[in-house]
């Protein structure tokens, strides 16, 4: 076939024909190992219900592990579902293009990471790298999404077209190779196309251990049929293909359009994609099946509710953008963004996005309310906490920044407004508006860039400097934290967070919070002088490491010597340093001027 590989053989078909006047879509597919002993394809869909069928459509996604990887099999296999997962966790405000494109840029970062992260970091044909193509079909249009050798194939009216470019390079001796792929180090976006449906079309997604060896006119006339099992087409197609010599996985996917939404679905789904700001609410009032209990915060960024969703009678946290910034296309994309990294992201320490199924008139985001208070508020009333709690509140945020840098993402605003306390004394991380995601840089206007987001005296001072942050910055965010809850002060004073060159950084000082009257053991305060440290390099690699040595003395940290002059006082090392340059010089035109 000249236009057209799986997971273990499955079929799940699905035929969607639940409400008259909605897209309804027939879906077949298929997949097997063939004469391989293992199947490192992967295949899935999506049809959502109710609001997300019009908002977020249907998704089909198939990706194909490269055969010189034995690891390829489990990136194929996260490849679908974390892009099936994850593009309806995206916001309702995005194009079908933006969410795709992010969440596969996201996914691509991740293999990416796990590929440096084993012994196939130097190996590009050894790591976590597959083919894959997703197919979104919304509305009255098909959207295709693209990378490596499986296709996308459209046939309509007898005539069966071929709608994706493999990314392929030929070599000596005409071998084939990838020369682009989901996780193979290069950063490439998808090709994305956007064609309009009509009724009767069907889509087919297929690998090449499917297409190669298989004509097209064996796909049009096992689709002839408009009533036909497209599960049994699959699987027939898949079966030709093996009696026609094929010796690789073999994995195919139909979706066969038999209903195109009305005009009132259109203008629904262009209606989300430019969702107007809500208005300032008040108590009573309502929004979208919400029902306003009380203002929460107001500033002159967003406002901060406490809402009644009417439908489940939860109690939410919603929060609108300011009036005043509508036409500040970055804020509203990182506002949007809060609302997706809460959902790809469970922790029990941090904030989740509410579970709300319906269609939105607004832009605004929803998550659980959290009865409790800020840390902020709680070290008003707690102004001298002892070590011990502050201790349990450190590690508590150490498992949230955790759960946030297992999935790539740094959260780059550390500081106690944007930290609760519930009722139980559990922590929660609030706030992602600064999350940075590894592999999203500025993706049509998000925020992803080095610039500096959050609090200047929380953030690294790499940060100040603009450079690239890392999980190392929200350690030192976190070391500061630890030092403020203690002290009430921070570790370099107010200074570092006006010092932007590293000549300015070095100056400075830390302040010890060992003394002989002090309640922090000398150990303790080592631990978190390693951890604020100003040189990334010389801090903890890892947060767990940090909060061991909370508890457990690290003698390594205390048997050296006392930490060279440069850092127990920056002025008087300049000072000295200048008065023995200054001796030098005058022994040296003394030795000049004596007599020969």
């Amino acid at each position: 076939m000249e236009s057209l590989k799986a997971r273990p053989p499955t079929a799940a078909g699905h035929s969607h024909r639940d409400t008259p006047g909605q897209l309804q879509v027939a879906i077949g597919q298929y997949s097997s190992a063939g004469r391989k002993a293992h199947n490192q394809d992967c295949h899935g869909a999506t049809v959502p219900r109710a609001a997300q069928l019009v908002v977020k459509g249907i998704a089909l996604a198939l990706a194909d592990g490269i055969s010189s990887s034995r690891v390829s099999g489990i990136a194929s296999e996260t490849a679908v579902k974390a892009f099936l997962a994850d593009y309806y966790c995206t916001s309702e405000a995005w194009s079908v293009r933006a969410a795709g494109t992010r969440v596969i840029s996201a996914i691509d970062a991740w293999l990416d990471a796990q590929t440096r992260a084993t012994q196939f970091r130097y190996q590009r044909d050894h790591g976590y790298v597959c083919t894959f193509a997703a197919l979104v079909l919304r509305g009255r249009s098909a959207h295709l999404f693209h990378l490596g050798d499986s296709r996308i194939y459209r046939l309509h009216q007898g005539s069966l077209e071929l709608l994706t470019s493999d990314h392929c390079k030929w070599a000596a001796g005409g071998e084939r190779h990838l020369s682009r792929a989901l996780g193979a180090r290069d950063r490439d976006q998808p090709d994305y196309r956007q064609l309009p449906l009509q009724e009767g079309q069907h889509y087919i997604l297929a690998t090449d251990g499917l297409y190669e060896h298989i004509s097209p006119q064996q796909v049009i006339e096992r689709l002839s049929d408009p009533q036909a099992n497209l599960d049994q087409v699959a699987q027939a197609l898949v079966d030709a293909a093996q009696l026609n010599g094929s010796a690789d996985n073999l994995t195919i996917q139909i979706a066969r359009i038999d209903q195109l939404p009305g005009e009132g679905a259109r203008l629904l789904r262009e209606k989300a994609e430019q969702l107007p700001l809500p208005p300032i609410l008040g108590p009573g009032e309502q929004l979208d099946g919400f029902r306003i209990e009380r203002q929460l915060q107001i500033s002159a960024r967003s406002h901060a509710y406490l809402a009644t969703d009417l439908k489940s009678g939860a109690h939410v946290f919603l929060k609108t953008p300011s009036t005043e910034l509508g036409g500040d296309r970055a804020y509203l994309e990182r506002l949007l963004m809060e609302e997706w990294v809460a959902r790809r992201v469970r922790s029990t320490h941090l904030l989740a996005a509410a579970a709300i199924d319906r269609q939105r008139r607004y832009l605004y985001t929803v998550s659980e309310y959290i009865d409790g208070q800020t840390l902020a508020q709680w070290l008003r009333d707690n102004q001298r906490p002892d070590l011990e709690r502050v201790r349990d509140i450190t590690e508590q945020v150490a498992r949230g920044l955790r759960a946030l840098h297992r999935m790539e993402m740094l959260h780059r605003d550390l500081k106690p407004e944007n930290i609760m306390l519930d009722r139980s004394g559990t922590v929660k991380l609030i706030d992602f508006g600064a999350v940075r995601i590894s592999g999203l840089e500025e993706l049509a206007g998000a925020s992803g860039g080095n610039e500096l987001l959050g609090t200047a005296l929380y953030a690294a001072p790499e940060c100040l400097l603009g450079e690239c942050p890392t999980t190392r910055s929200d350690l030192y965010s976190l070391g500061v934290l630890t030092y403020h809850m203690l002290s009430g002060a921070f570790p370099y004073g107010p200074r570092m967070a006006r010092a932007r060159t590293v000549t300015e950084q070095r100056r400075l000082s830390y302040g010890s919070l060992a003394s002989d009257n002090s309640a922090v053991p000398r150990w303790v305060d080592a631990a978190i002088r390693q951890a604020v440290h100003p040189d990334p390099f010389r801090r903890y690699a890892h947060l767990s490491e940090f909060v061991h040595d909370l508890r457990t003395p690290n003698h390594s940290l205390l048997s050296g010597q006392r930490p060279p002059l440069i850092e127990r006082n920056p002025v008087a090392f300049w000072r000295g340093l200048a008065a023995l340059q200054f001796v030098l010089i005058l022994t040296l035109l003394y030795l000049l001027n004596q007599p020969t």
